[in-house]
C-alpha cells in the first residue's frame, strides 16, 4: 500500500479561459502527516483543495486520493476526505444535531449510525447541551466548532482544514490544536492551511509554499527555518590582542560584537565556543537569534 495519501502531478487549471491558477503543480502528501499548504491570497491553495475535494474541475494534470483518482473513481476518491472550508456551509436554521446527521447520511451511515456519529462529535467539540440548538443560537467559535465536527462525522482518512481558527478566540485555537494533534497522532491525515504561520509551524511536520500557482518550497518547519532563515550565534566579547581568523565560520565583526551567520546555530554553538576558546578572546556573553517560519514565508514570497 502507498505511504501517500494525496498524489497530484502536473496539475493545472485555468479559468476563464485565460487565468492560470495553478501552472503544473506536483505534490505528494505523505500518509498520515499533518501537512500544511501555505501561501498569500490568490496563490492557488484553495483552488487545489477545490480539485482534491471535487468541488473544481481539473483543466489537466493528475490528482488521487489514497490511490483513487479524483475524476475516474470519484466517490471513493470523496468518501476518504472531511472537509471543513473557511467559510460556514451549514444550514442555520437546522438544529446541530441534524446538521451533522445529514452529513454522515452524504457518506452513507444510516440514521442510527449518523445520529451515533453526530452525538460523538457533539461530546468531542463541547457542543452536547446545545445538540438542539440551531446553529443561529451558537456563538462564532461554537460554529467553527460544528464546521470541524461536521467535516469528522463520517471519520474519514484524511481531514482538510481551510483557515480552522480564522475569528477564534485563543483559548479556542488551543483546544482545537489539541484535539488535532490528537487525531493525527491517531493515524488521520490532516491538510490545513492558514495565515496564521506560527500555527502551521507548531502543527505541520511538513510544509509546502504555494505562491502564483507553483510550489515553491517543500520541506519541514525546522528545514525550511534552517537552510533560508536569517540564523545569527552574537558574541560579545573583550579582545587581548589581535583577532584571529574564525573560518570557516560566516561573520561580521562590529565594535566588540562578533555576529556569525549560521544555517544550525545549536549544531555550530560548540565548535564555535571552541574555536573563541583557541583565540586571545574573552568571551563575556553569547546569545542566538533564530527567524521564524512567518520571516522565512514573507521571504519565499516576496521575491
Amino acid at each position: 500500500m502507498s505511504d501517500v495519501s494525496i498524489k497530484i502531478r502536473s496539475l493545472r487549471k485555468v479559468y476563464d479561459g485565460n487565468l492560470e491558477a495553478l501552472k503544473g503543480i506536483d505534490l505528494d502528501i505523505p500518509k498520515g502527516s499533518f501537512f500544511g499548504l501555505l501561501g498569500p491570497n490568490g496563490a492557488g491553495k484553495t483552488t487545489t483543495i477545490g480539485i482534491i475535494t471535487g468541488l473544481v474541475n481539473i483543466t489537466s494534470g493528475l490528482v488521487e486520493v489514497m490511490g483513487h483518482n479524483v475524476i475516474n473513481d470519484y466517490k471513493q476518491a470523496r468518501k476518504l476526505i472531511g472537509l471543513s472550508p473557511q467559510e460556514l456551509n451549514f444550514d442555520v436554521f437546522f438544529p446541530i444535531q441534524d446538521v451533522l446527521a445529514l452529513n454522515a447520511g452524504y457518506y452513507g451511515l444510516s440514521k442510527k449510525d449518523a445520529y451515533e456519529r453526530a452525538n460523538i462529535m457533539l461530546e468531542q467539540f463541547g457542543l452536547i447541551k446545545k445538540s438542539k440548538n440551531t446553529a443561529r443560537e451558537l456563538s462564532g467559535g461554537m460554529k467553527r466548532r460544528v464546521q470541524i465536527a461536521k467535516a469528522l462525522v463520517h471519520d474519514p482518512e484524511i481531514l482538510i482544514l481551510d483557515e480552522p481558527t480564522a475569528g477564534v478566540d485563543i483559548e479556542l485555537r488551543h483546544m482545537l490544536w489539541d484535539y488535532l494533534k490528537q487525531i493525527n497522532n491517531d493515524g488521520k491525515t490532516i491538510i490545513l492551511t492558514t495565515h496564521y504561520i506560527e500555527e502551521a509551524e507548531s502543527l505541520c511536520d511538513e510544509i509546502a509554499i504555494i505562491d502564483n500557482g507553483r510550489i515553491i518550497k517543500q520541506d519541514t518547519p525546522k528545514n525550511l527555518v534552517n537552510m533560508l532563515g536569517d540564523n545569527n550565534i552574537i558574541v560579545r566579547f573583550n579582545p587581548r590582542g589581535d583577532l584571529p581568523d574564525l573560518s570557516p565560520f560566516s561573520y561580521k565583526i562590529e565594535n566588540n560584537l562578533i555576529k556569525f551567520s549560521t544555517n544550525n546555530p545549536n549544531k555550530d554553538l560548540p565548535k564555535i565556543i571552541t574555536k573563541l576558546n583557541e583565540s586571545s578572546i574573552d568571551i563575556l556573553e553569547i546569545n542566538t537569534s533564530k527567524s521564524s517560519l512567518e520571516e522565512v514565508f514573507v521571504k519565499l514570497t516576496n521575491d
